[in-house]
Parts: C-alpha cells; sequence; structure tokens
C-alpha cells in the first residue's frame, strides 16, 4: 500500500508540473503573439479607439471677374457632427454631490434650441447611422451654423459632439453672369454648372486633419490635438467677364425681351484683338444663390447651349469667303428678284416681294436678299464654301469649352442637296450657339484671324502658380485682311443704307453690323410663324475694338431682325461709353447698293 501510495504521489506531482509547464507554454505564446506576433495591428486598433479625428476643411477659392470684383466665394460656416457610436445618456454631477441622468433626447433637445435644426431629425440621423453600421463613428447632425452657434454648443457638455468648418458657397453679384458663374449643390458638396464646374479642380483646396486622444468617455485629452496634415486652398479664377457691363447688358436685354415679349434674349461683346470676352448676358439670368428658383432649362448658359439658325447674318461671312476667294468684291452685281428658280430646281425666294434690283454685293448685304446672294455664291464651289464655315468656327465648340457647349450642326457637303445646297449661304439649314457667331464676327473684326475666346483670364493657385491660361497662339487665319477689311466696309453701308438705318445710325462713330431672321422648325418639323432676331457687328468700323452680337428668341411684335436692331445700338453706345472710344475721325464707306 506505501508503493503504491508513494507511485500515485509521484504521477500527480508529475502531472501538476506538466499542466504548470502547459499553461506557461501557452501563456508564452499568447505573450509572444500579442507583443510580437500582433502588436503593431493591436497597438493601432486601441490608438484607434482612443483617437479621434476631424477635418479641416479647404478653402474654395473665388471667382472674379477682369477688374478683381468678386463674383463667388466662400464663408466660414460650420457642420455639427457626432459618433454614433459613443452617443449614450450623461451622468451629470450635481452641487449637492448627487447624480442626474441626461437622456440623449434631453441632450438633443438643447442642441436643438441652439442650431434650430429637429431634434427628432437628429435622433433619427443617428439611428439610421447605426443600423447600417453599428460601429459608425461619423454622422452630421446640423450643417451652416455660424461662429455664434459654434461657440455655444460646448458649453451644453456634451461629450460626443464635435465640429467641422464646412465653408457656405455665396454669390456677391447675384445674377449678374450667374448663368457662366454657375453654382454648386445645396450642401456645397458639388459643382454642378457654369465656371464652379469647369474650374472645379482648380478652385477645390484639399482638406486637412487633426486627430487627438480622448478618454473611454470620448472627450478630447487636453493638449493631445495635433496637425496630421495642413489644408491647402484652392486658387483663384480669375474671368475675362467685366461685371459692371454684364450688368448692364442683361438689364439691357431683358428689357428688350420685355417689350418684343420674346421668351430669351442674348449679348456677347468680345474683344476684337484678343478674344476676351467682356460680356455675355442673358435676359433668362439664374441667381447661383438660390438656382432652383429658375427654371432648370434656364439654368445653364443658353449662350453657350443654346442652337438657331443665325439667319441672314451669314451673308456677311458668305460675302467675306467670295472676297477671300477671289470670285466677287463690293461692286460685283446681280439681278436679284423676288424668287430665284436655280439651276438645281431649289428655288429661293427673298423675304417680301419685290420688283427685280440690280444689287451689287454691298447692296445684297444692305437689302439682305436671299436670291442675290444664291447667285453671286454659286461662284464658289460647296466645298470651298464649307471650309471656310468651319474656318470660321461652325460645327465645333468654341476654345472655351464650358460645361455642356454645343457644337452646332453644319451638315457635311454630300447633304448639300436641292435647298440646302444654297441656304447655309444665308444661315439656314445650319445651327449655331451665340458664342459661335460672336466668335466668327471677331475673326472679321480682327483682319481675318479668328483667336481662342477667352472666358477665364487663369487660375492662381494658393502657391501662387497659375494655370488654366488660354493657349497664347496667333490664332488661325480665315480670311485675308484685305478681304476682313472690304467685308466691314461693306457691314458699315448696312448700318448707313440698309433697311434698319434708322435704328442703326449712331452719329459720329462708324459701327458696321449685319441683321438676321431665322426660321423655325417646330418638333414635328413644321415651319414655325416665329423668328430668331440676330444683329452681329463692331466698333469702330474701320479698326474694331469690340464685336457686339445680339440674339432674341421669338419676339411676338416685331417677327423680324428690326427686334434686335434698337438693343444692338443700345449695346454698342453702352460699350463706346464704357470703354471711352472715341469719335470716329475718318469718313464712312460710300460702296454703292445698285448699279445701272
Amino acid at each position: 500500500m506505501a508503493r503504491s501510495a508513494l507511485v500515485t504521489a509521484r504521477r500527480r506531482g508529475f502531472l501538476i508540473i506538466a499542466g504548470v509547464m502547459a499553461m506557461i507554454l501557452v501563456f508564452s505564446f499568447r505573450l509572444f503573439d500579442l507583443q510580437v506576433v500582433r502588436a503593431d495591428a493591436l497597438v493601432a486598433a486601441a490608438h484607434e479607439k482612443t483617437t479621434g479625428v476631424t477635418r479641416i476643411q479647404a478653402h474654395r477659392g473665388d471667382i472674379v471677374d477682369t477688374n478683381g470684383e468678386v463674383l463667388a466665394e466662400s464663408v466660414t460656416q460650420f457642420s455639427l457632427t457626432t459618433s454614433p457610436k459613443d452617443v449614450a445618456d450623461q451622468k451629470v454631477r450635481n452641487a449637492d454631490g448627487t447624480t442626474t441622468t441626461v437622456t440623449v433626447d434631453e441632450m438633443l433637445d438643447s442642441v436643438a434650441e441652439i442650431t434650430g435644426t429637429s431634434a427628432s431629425d437628429m435622433r433619427d440621423t443617428i439611428d439610421a447611422a447605426l443600423e447600417k453600421d453599428p460601429a459608425s463613428n461619423y454622422a452630421v447632425l446640423a450643417t451652416g451654423l455660424d461662429s455664434e452657434q459654434r461657440l455655444a454648443l460646448p458649453e451644453l457638455g456634451i461629450p460626443w459632439l464635435y465640429y467641422e468648418q464646412a465653408d457656405k458657397r455665396v454669390y456677391p453679384d447675384g445674377a449678374v453672369a450667374g448663368n457662366v458663374v454657375g453654382f454648386r449643390s445645396g450642401d456645397n458638396e458639388e459643382s454642378l454648372a457654369g465656371v464652379e464646374l469647369m474650374a472645379d479642380s482648380c478652385l477645390s483646396g484639399t482638406n486637412g486633419q487633426t486627430s487627438f486622444q480622448r478618454t473611454t468617455d470620448n472627450v478630447a485629452l487636453p493638449g493631445t490635438t495635433q496637425i496630421d496634415h495642413e489644408p491647402v486652398d484652392g486658387g483663384t479664377v480669375t474671368l475675362t467677364i467685366d461685371s459692371d457691363l454684364n450688368w448692364y447688358m442683361q438689364q439691357l436685354v431683358s428689357s428688350q425681351v420685355e417689350q418684343t415679349k420674346a421668351e430669351y434674349g442674348i449679348i456677347v461683346v468680345t474683344e476684337a484683338k484678343t478674344g476676351k470676352v467682356r460680356a455675355i448676358a442673358e435676359s433668362s439670368a439664374v441667381d447661383p444663390n438660390d438656382f432652383t428658383a429658375t427654371d432648370s432649362k434656364y439654368q445653364g448658359s443658353l449662350a453657350f447651349q443654346g442652337t438657331f439658325e443665325p439667319g441672314s447674318v451669314f451673308k456677311a461671312l458668305t460675302a467675306a469667303s467670295l472676297v477671300d476667294a477671289g470670285v466677287a468684291d463690293h461692286s460685283s452685281r446681280v439681278v436679284a428678284d423676288y424668287w430665284y428658280h436655280a439651276p438645281n430646281g431649289a428655288n429661293i425666294k427673298d423675304a417680301l416681294p419685290h420688283d427685280p434690283e440690280n444689287l451689287t454685293l454691298a447692296g445684297v448685304l444692305q437689302q439682305s436678299s436671299n436670291t442675290g446672294l444664291s447667285q453671286l455664291g454659286e461662284k464658289l464651289s460647296p466645298e470651298k464654301r464649307y471650309e471656310y464655315l468651319t474656318k470660321f468656327g461652325f460645327g465645333q465648340p468654341t476654345a472655351i469649352g464650358f460645361p455642356g457647349e454645343a457644337s452646332g450642326i453644319l451638315r457635311p457637303v454630300s447633304e448639300w442637296t436641292g435647298q440646302s445646297y444654297y441656304t447655309p449661304m444665308f444661315g439656314q439649314g445650319v445651327s449655331t450657339s451665340a458664342m459661335q457667331v460672336a466668335n466668327a464676327f471677331q475673326a472679321v473684326a480682327n483682319d481675318g484671324v479668328k483667336l481662342p475666346l477667352q472666358l477665364i483670364e487663369g487660375c492662381e493657385t494658393a502657391d501662387g502658380e497659375t494655370s488654366m491660361t488660354t493657349d497664347d497662339s496667333d490664332g488661325e487665319r480665315v480670311i485675308s485682311a484685305a478681304a476682313a477689311q472690304e467685308t466691314r466696309k461693306m457691314m458699315e453701308t448696312v448700318v448707313t443704307d440698309g433697311f434698319l438705318a434708322d435704328d442703326l445710325t449712331l452719329p459720329g462713330y462708324r459701327v458696321a453690323a449685319k441683321s438676321g431672321t431665322g426660321e423655325q422648325f417646330d418638333e414635328a418639323g413644321t415651319l414655325k410663324t416665329t423668328f430668331f432676331a440676330s444683329m452681329a457687328g463692331m466698333v469702330p468700323a474701320d479698326d474694331p475694338e469690340y464685336v457686339v452680337t445680339v440674339h432674341l428668341k421669338d419676339p411676338l411684335t416685331l417677327l423680324s431682325s428690326a427686334a434686335a436692331a434698337p438693343v444692338f445700338k443700345q449695346a454698342v453706345t453702352q460699350v463706346i461709353k464704357h470703354y471711352e472710344i472715341p469719335p470716329s475721325t475718318t469718313p464712312g464707306s460710300d460702296y454703292p447698293g445698285y448699279w445701272k
């Protein structure tokens, strides 16, 4: 028995020692796993649980006009955020040493009194975040808070509230050039239109970040906040637009739209020798501060995105092409009847019945004769006419690259049959944008050289670098300088001797212009009874500095280009005043319109 008991005792001792050794081995492996194998991951996880982060909002850059006038800027506001997983009731120690439990709903009621945001909406936001992710640590409770609200909220002593700077986009001049400047979404998170969208990459900054250590109660530990990386503010975009001139032109075109009962109107002012666009005025102006108040079809820029048949303004470009090709000049003769029955079977007519007229090419522009231009235009092959129109910029967007910019329609020569063989000569069967028309007449004004239109002068980034500058190329020669000068002289006689002379003549100044009445068709392809009235011209005619183009859609009180003539004259007058253009000192053109 004694021997058996001794053996049993020894076995127990061995088993105990073995068990202890096994436990030591397990703990050693566990310790090795914690301190070596998974040390970095565990430290990171612990750090994440005790570390809070906040975003430092980068300042979005301003949009300014050519004179530095601010058209879009960001003002500092704040967003109230929380960590949904940490939202909980709070025990508060009273003065007498007792404690009181403040519920989440009670705390949210206090927050609502300061922010104006519904307490139930904030609770719904928290619940929705937790339902989606029980470990959610980020949700936005309120936005658009000012500095006073931001300072009042910490006084509530709620540990699970955080604050982020969230700038608000404002537009000090409201609707002035609003269709061009564009706008951002209501939450300021997305650029939706105009230059805001076009230059978004330059205007946008890079947000920074701070981090801090926090207690288990989610309270930031004093002195632990550090900046992980500084924010980089967005750049300042400078437009070529002159906001004062744009404001005047908007009032002017809006007034004419009202008087003629047109749907909308557009005025564009362009610097002839630089291609810089100084005004893009639209009667259907949108205020970027409240863009939803404007019908969605007018929230963009119709100057870039709308298209129309230009009508007889194209006659000046056809005349320029004929002169440049050497097949006609201002004195070239034609007998223009009311109807012209073309060799290919097409039948062309003028706007109003008249007896046969002995017109020169200058006279064809003065009287805006479709039949006279068709006969002279036959001297130029359709391939050559297409080439000129392409060089003038039709059938393609301008160099500006505005969001949603239209290309218009310029059909290939293979489709020029019957009527369409002739109609592009006088602006029918093609569609253009207001900016394309402005660019084409800029070429005529600039002695035949078409320059890339400029809307943005550049974007200066926070570190002083400039981007988004326009190519300083010499442009593309479309017609010779001599052809451009002769065309301008013919256009000058349109102002002095044409059928709209009384509405266009400006004493003391030489102005060149051409009118246009573009036909319109409904969705079924039926010709409408309303027109697109246009004027395109330049001042001074002998050495143009500015190109002015006017377009009115569906004027009802005047069913022709006569609706655009008075506002064109007023627009030119304002350009003269604004830029202090001196009166002309040389005699105007005397090209005769008739021959005997």
